[in-house]
């Protein structure tokens, strides 16, 4: 008889938590687990990520090895004329904003979630891909039923780029009269080809018919990418990014990804005010919020943007002189969308994977027979702040994705991260000050109210109840109230040991998030 593994999920659907605890079931490990979970995801949470995407898998293994698995997206190898590339604009309504995304097949990057999968598994997993594969299989070919947020995503949010072709409509095949958030969703082209995959191997997506037809549309109808492209695409694996906060050790996404970087200095900045005296949610401790946000904005702008690619530029940006002319600033204090989705794993033994994977808001375009739609990873304004087509040829896109280990005595403690574009970094660094600071429950320091501050305007949830104070304190920022919660502000799926060696962990109900323990 298997001997099952002791574990906890959690992640963006109650469906996805439940594929990782099948394979803790079987006697598998954290990233069978998290494989698992993120093939679950393609169908499940497909508003939010394919196996067209990219993504970032964080690994802390029993043997106290830390890696970051870089599968995201890559820009091609050469450019076409601007005029030959198929992209142009949709306008995304989130209900309290408009956001303009780009699409079309120039807005797509050369995918890496595939390679992921199947290279994380071959490093680290235990159990055959085949079983991994088993229940993402069974959602796409027998359906899931769309939760609240899911349902949100593909009937409000991306029906402009859904509807953008009628492969694309085909997609998602929703069953149930009238639509509602329950109706369930199969995607029977995806079980078919996931199915192919897991018995032939991730070349044949990359090499094999599929790239070929991918490539054959990008040539004839507007895309960049070729079959170099893709037959060149490999997963990096990466020295995680290392800082430590009040005796704590996190590892984060390092460069040339923004996130994690920003994070780690936030931290350290904000590790020279004592939080815990202030009382979670008082007037001061959301006024050194915001004032930290908004330093860390100015940092990224004068130190990081323009030398991200730079081998130096952790040591640079993360220096004592360097943060030191910001802290002058925080000692006078002191004296909306992402289509990306996390998945949190730890077991008994002391594995974690922490995982943020991404489709951007999809191309549009489907690879045909396949039930996959490509990424947009060269339409999104947050990933190319150089301006469109001004991207590097070949690559690795910047992302502000920020999959997070905090360990304590080498052992993992907290697993955690979120999507949410640009309020990744500071979705994640709440949820750790929640939980650092605060000594809050996991289910506490996810689910307490947020702040964002970003381009003169700090927004607010409900809840915060001094948060009315903060107009006369934020005299150079805008107060943004908003009336609920919000995806906006992330979705910070969180497991964690607790001091008594319990698995513990809570989805972000702001995206419907779920838990699964064995």
């Amino acid at each position: 008889m298997t001997q099952k593994t002791r574990g906890a999920i959690a992640a963006g659907h109650e469906k996805t938590a439940e594929a990782g605890r099948e394979m803790f079931r079987l006697g598998g490990n954290a990233f069978d687990a998290a494989v698992a979970a993120i093939l679950a995801s393609f169908v499940t949470e497909p508003g939010l990520t394919s196996a067209a995407g990219g993504g970032f898998l964080l690994a802390h293994t029993q043997t106290n090895h830390n890696i970051l698995f870089d599968f995201f997206s890559q820009t091609p190898c050469q450019k076409r004329p601007e005029d030959e590339i198929n992209f142009y604009p949709v306008d995304v309504n989130f209900g309290g904003a408009i956001q303009e995304f780009h699409i079309g097949l120039g807005s797509m990057a050369v995918p890496g979630n595939m390679a992921g999968v199947f290279h994380v598994h071959q490093r680290l997993g235990s159990l055959p891909f085949h079983v991994i594969a088993e229940p993402a299989i069974h959602y796409a070919k027998h359906g899931v039923k769309l939760n609240r947020f899911q349902y949100y995503c593909l009937t409000s949010v991306l029906t402009p780029i859904l509807m953008a072709n009628q492969n694309g409509q085909n997609v998602f095949i929703l069953t149930g009269k009238p639509i509602a958030p329950d109706v369930t969703i199969t995607m029977s082209a995806f079980a078919d080809t996931l199915a192919y995959l897991a018995k032939k191997g991730v070349r044949e997506f990359y090499q094999g018919d599929i790239a070929h037809q991918l490539v054959n549309d990008c040539q004839e109808f507007g895309g960049y990418l070729t079959l170099d492209d893709l037959k060149h695409y490999r997963v990096i694996e990466r020295q995680p990014l290392t800082v430590n906060y009040r005796g704590n050790t996190l590892f984060t996404n390092p460069p040339p990804s923004s996130g994690g970087i920003l994070i780690a200095w936030a931290l350290k900045l904000l590790s020279t005010v004592e939080l815990a005296n202030l009382g979670f949610g008082s007037a001061r401790h959301l006024e050194i919020l915001a004032q930290v946000m908004q330093l860390t904005n100015a940092a990224r702008q004068e130190g990081l943007n323009d030398y991200l690619y730079q081998e130096n530029i952790v040591n640079q940006f993360l220096a004592d002189d360097f943060i030191a002319q910001y802290q002058q600033d925080l000692a006078e204090t002191v004296n909306k969308w992402g289509s990306t989705t996390h998945i949190s794993v730890i077991d008994e033994v002391g594995n974690a994977a922490s995982v943020t994977t991404s489709n951007g808001e999809g191309s549009g375009y489907v690879i045909p027979g396949t039930g996959i739609m490509v990424n947009n990873m060269l339409g999104e304004e947050d990933l190319n702040p150089q301006g469109f087509h001004q991207w590097q040829e070949n690559v690795r896109i910047s992302s502000m994705m920020s999959p997070s280990i905090v360990l304590q005595n080498n052992q993992a403690e907290v697993v955690l991260g979120s999507g949410g574009s640009n309020r990744i970094r500071t979705a994640i660094l709440q949820v750790i000050s929640n939980i650092l600071d605060f000594n809050m429950t996991v289910e506490q320091a996810v689910n307490s109210p947020r702040t964002h501050g970003e381009n003169g305007r700090f927004h607010i949830e409900p809840g915060l109840t001094e948060a009315e104070i903060l107009n006369p304190l934020l005299t150079n920022q805008q107060v943004v109230r908003w009336r609920e919660k919000n995806l906006f502000f992330g979705g910070v799926h969180t497991v964690m040991k607790t001091s008594d060696n319990l698995l513990v962990g809570a989805g972000d109900n702001r995206r419907d998030g779920a838990v699964a323990k064995l």
